[in-house]
C-alpha cells in the first residue's frame, strides 16, 4: 500500500518505552509530528541515526514538530536500545505490528542473522501534519540512505517559511 500527501495516515498507538501510551491522533504540534521506523536493537546504523536524532530534538521542537521513534522491538529489547544507545530525551514505542507497518508502505525483512529478529520492520520517516495527513515520506529498504536530520530542518525552514505546499499527491 502507497500512501499518498495530503491524505490521512493510518492510526497509530503504541506503547513507550517509559511505560506510557503515544497516540499520533492526540499530538498537538504546531507544525508537524516527524515518525522515524526504525529496525530495532540489533541495527548499529539505526543507533547512530537515533543518536544523531537526540542530539536534534531542541532544533525540531522549536520548529514546532513533535517526534518519536519506533520500531517492533520487543518491550525489552526497545527498553535496552533506549538504556544503551543514550537516546533518553527520544520517545521510544515498541512492539510495532508488521501489519500495521505494511499500512504506513513500510518495507519488511526476515532476519538473516542469529542477532536479527524474524521479521522486522525496516526504515522509514514520515512528516504528518497537524490534521493526521502526509506530507513528507521516506522510505527505506536497507538500513542505508536515511535523510540526514540537518538536512531535513533546512528543508523544514523552507517549508515552514515558504508555506511549500506537500507533494507527491498526484
Amino acid at each position: 500500500m502507497k500512501l499518498k500527501t495530503q491524505q490521512n495516515v493510518p492510526t497509530l498507538e503504541l506503547d513507550l518505552v517509559n511505560d506510557t501510551r503515544w497516540s499520533l491522533q492526540e499530538q498537538t504540534p504546531k507544525n508537524f509530528t516527524l515518525l522515524v521506523f526504525y529496525r530495532g536493537l540489533h541495527c548499529p546504523v539505526c543507533k547512530r541515526y537515533l543518536q544523531k536524532l537526540q542530539d536534534r530534538i531542541e532544533a525540531f521542537t522549536a520548529r514546532g514538530i513533535n517526534l518519536i521513534a519506533i520500531s517492533s522491538d520487543s518491550e525489552k529489547k526497545a527498553k535496552t536500545a533506549y538504556r544503551e544507545w543514550e537516546v533518553k530525551d527520544l520517545p521510544i514505542g515498541y512492539e510495532y505490528p508488521i501489519e500495521e507497518a505494511r499500512k504506513w508502505g513500510l518495507y519488511i525483512s526476515k532476519g538473516i542473522k542469529e542477532e536479527e529478529p524474524e521479521i522486522f520492520i525496516e526504515p522509514g520517516l514520515f512528516l504528518i501534519r497537524p490534521d493526521e495527513t502526509l506530507y513528507s515520506a521516506s522510505i527505506q529498504s536497507m538500513p542505508f540512505a536515511r535523510p540526514e536530520f540537518e538536512n531535513l530542518l533546512k528543508g523544514i525552514d523552507y517549508v515552514l517559511e515558504h508555506d511549500y505546499p506537500a507533494r507527491g499527491e498526484a
